[in-house]
C-alpha cells in the first residue's frame, strides 16, 4: 500500500510557501517588461515587474512631443516633430536598458498610421534608438485600450461605451460586459478628429460661443449613425450602459473639477464624473483665455491650446448618450499591453463591426 503524506495544516502551509517561493523566483527570472505608446501628442512609457496577479509599475516616462503636428495639413510627419519624438524615445530606450527590460512592446498610433512617411519614421527610430516601433491598426488600439480599462468595468451593467479622445483620432468602442472574460467588442469606430487635428482644422485654440456650439453639433451629427447602428441610446435609457472615458481631455476635466492643486493620477483614475460637471468645466475653459487655461495646474501650457477642442468632443458624447455620468480612466494602450504580457485576459474585437464614419 502506498503511503499517503499527512494532509495537516503544517504540511499544506509548507507546500504553499514552496509554491510562493518558486513563483517569486520565476517572476524574477522573467525580468521587467515595458509598454510604450506613441500617439499624436504624447510619448508614454511604462516599465513593470510581473507579480502573481498581474504587474507592478517600477518606472515610467511621459512627454508631449506633438508627433502629429501638421499631419492633417501636410499628410506627413515634419522633421521638427520627428526630431522631438526621437529625443524622447532615446530617454525611453535608456530607461528600458536601466531596468533590464527583457520583453517590450512599443506601438505607434494615429499620427504614424496616417502619415505618408510613417514607415520611414519607424526605420529611423530603430536606427537612432534601437526601439522596434510597431504601427498598430485602429482596431488593435481599441482592443488594447479597453483591455487596459477592464478593472474599471462594473458588471452590474450589460454594456460599456468606451471613448478615447487622442491627439489625432477619437475611438469609440461598444462592448458587452462579461463576468469572466471582461468584455467582448461588438462594434467600434475611429474618427480622425483628435484634439490636435480639430485645433489645427479650426486654425486657433480659441473658440467663440457660436464656433464651439457648431463644433459640438457637427460631432453629434458625425456620431449619430454609430449610435443608431447599435441602438446605444436605447440601452442607455434602460440604464444598462457604463460610459468610460480615457485620455487627456477627460482626465484634465476631472482634475479641474476636483480643484486639485496639481494633477494626481491616483485621485483621477477610476473616479466618476457627472455630466453637469463636464458641461460646467467645459464652458468655463471655453470662456477662458489661453493664459488663464495654462495657469491651471492640471492643464499647463502644453494642453492649454488643445483642451477646448477636447471639451467639444466630450460635450457631444454627453448630449448624444445621456447616461448622466461617466467613469474616468487614466489608463489605456500601455496598461493593455502590460496586462496581456502578464497573462491577463485580452479583449477581442474579432467579429466586431468596424463602423466607418465620415
Amino acid at each position: 500500500m502506498l503511503a499517503v503524506p499527512p494532509q495537516n495544516s503544517e504540511f499544506r502551509s509548507a507546500n504553499k510557501r514552496k509554491r510562493m517561493i518558486r513563483s517569486r523566483k520565476n517572476h524574477r527570472r522573467q525580468g521587467a517588461f515595458a509598454a510604450l505608446d506613441l500617439g499624436t501628442n504624447n510619448c508614454r512609457l511604462l516599465v513593470a515587474k510581473p507579480i502573481k496577479d498581474g504587474f507592478r509599475i517600477v518606472d515610467g516616462f511621459s512627454r508631449i512631443v506633438r508627433l502629429g503636428e501638421g499631419v492633417s495639413e501636410l499628410g506627413a510627419l515634419s522633421d521638427a516633430a520627428v526630431k522631438r519624438t526621437i529625443e524622447a524615445l532615446k530617454i525611453c530606450a535608456q530607461k528600458m536598458s536601466q531596468q533590464r527590460v527583457s520583453k517590450a512592446r512599443c506601438v505607434a498610433t494615429q499620427a504614424a498610421r496616417s502619415a505618408s512617411n510613417g514607415v520611414y519614421f519607424v526605420d529611423r527610430v530603430k536606427a537612432e534608438t534601437g526601439i522596434n516601433l510597431e504601427i498598430i491598426s485602429s482596431q488593435e488600439e481599441a482592443e488594447l485600450t479597453l483591455t487596459g480599462c477592464l478593472s474599471l468595468l462594473d458588471t452590474s451593467y450589460d454594456y460599456t461605451l468606451m471613448f478615447d479622445v487622442g491627439g489625432g483620432s477619437a475611438e469609440f468602442v461598444w462592448a458587452r460586459i462579461l463576468p469572466i472574460e471582461g468584455a467582448k467588442i461588438l462594434g467600434w469606430t475611429s474618427l480622425p478628429l483628435g484634439v490636435v487635428t480639430l485645433t489645427e482644422l479650426h486654425g486657433k485654440s480659441e473658440f467663440d460661443p457660436l464656433e464651439y456650439e457648431n463644433l459640438v453639433s457637427s460631432l453629434i451629427k458625425i456620431l449619430r449613425p454609430f449610435d443608431l447602428e447599435f441602438g446605444i441610446s436605447e440601452h442607455i435609457v434602460g440604464d444598462r450602459v457604463q460610459i468610460v472615458g480615457t485620455a487627456g481631455t477627460v482626465t484634465t476635466i476631472a482634475g479641474v473639477n476636483m480643484c486639485l492643486p496639481r494633477y494626481n493620477r491616483s485621485r483621477v483614475d477610476g473616479c466618476w464624473l457627472d455630466y453637469n460637471a463636464v458641461r460646467h468645466v467645459s464652458r468655463m475653459l471655453r470662456n477662458q483665455s489661453y493664459d488663464e487655461r495654462a495657469a491651471h495646474p492640471c492643464i499647463g501650457h502644453t494642453r492649454a491650446e488643445l483642451v477646448v477642442a477636447g471639451c467639444a468632443v466630450l460635450e457631444a458624447v454627453c448630449n448624444i448618450w445621456p447616461a448622466g455620468r461617466l467613469r474616468v480612466a487614466d489608463r489605456g494602450v500601455r496598461e493593455g499591453i502590460l496586462s496581456v504580457m502578464s497573462g491577463q485576459p485580452r479583449v477581442s474585437g474579432d467579429g466586431a463591426i468596424s463602423f466607418g464614419l465620415e
